[in-house]
């Protein structure tokens, strides 16, 4: 059996975007992986306030650790894990979650940079690349509903939502 370079592309779109879709779904709650059941969202607790509280030491901290339990800042956290994970999954909107995602990782970047382990490089900058080639190998027209969703006439008449 021979595998093609989208189908690979594909398959990595769908593990991003189980990774995203899983930290959603433990963040709300609280599947006592990286967070316990009382530090849930449902159970009223921040699910960036870890993060940006305690996680965030590189150059920019600071300001990281001020946004820390700030709901605004939860909720625009949590709609992305949520969308960008869904649009990975299904193949749907790659443009968009791409330029979301890459913010959203740059983000979490730049809280951490420099990270312990290597001063400039991480994950974070590693799943960007990742969107970037998925969204540029047309990925979610693999083993996703990306082919069917660019016909849909608003999707063509507005480009950012392919």
């Amino acid at each position: 059996m021979r595998v093609s370079f989208q189908q690979v592309m594909a398959l990595l779109r769908i593990a991003l975007g189980f990774i995203l879709l899983w930290a959603f779904f433990d963040k709300l709650f609280g599947l006592g992986f990286a967070t316990p059941l009382e530090k849930s969202w449902l159970a009223g607790a921040s699910p960036t306030y870890g993060f940006l509280k305690f996680g965030a030491t590189g150059m920019f901290g600071q300001y990281f650790q001020s946004l820390a339990g700030n709901q605004f800042i939860d909720l625009l956290f949590m709609s992305g894990l949520l969308l960008i994970g869904l649009s990975l999954l299904l193949g749907i909107g790659i443009r968009i979650a791409t330029y979301s995602g890459s913010l959203l990782f740059l983000l979490m970047w730049l809280a951490l940079v420099p990270s312990k382990n290597n001063p400039l490089l991480d994950e974070h900058i590693i799943y960007v690349l990742v969107l970037w080639a998925v969204y540029k190998s047309d990925a979610g027209s693999v083993f996703g509903f990306g082919k069917k969703w660019k016909q849909i006439k608003f999707v063509k008449d507005n480009p950012i939502l392919q």
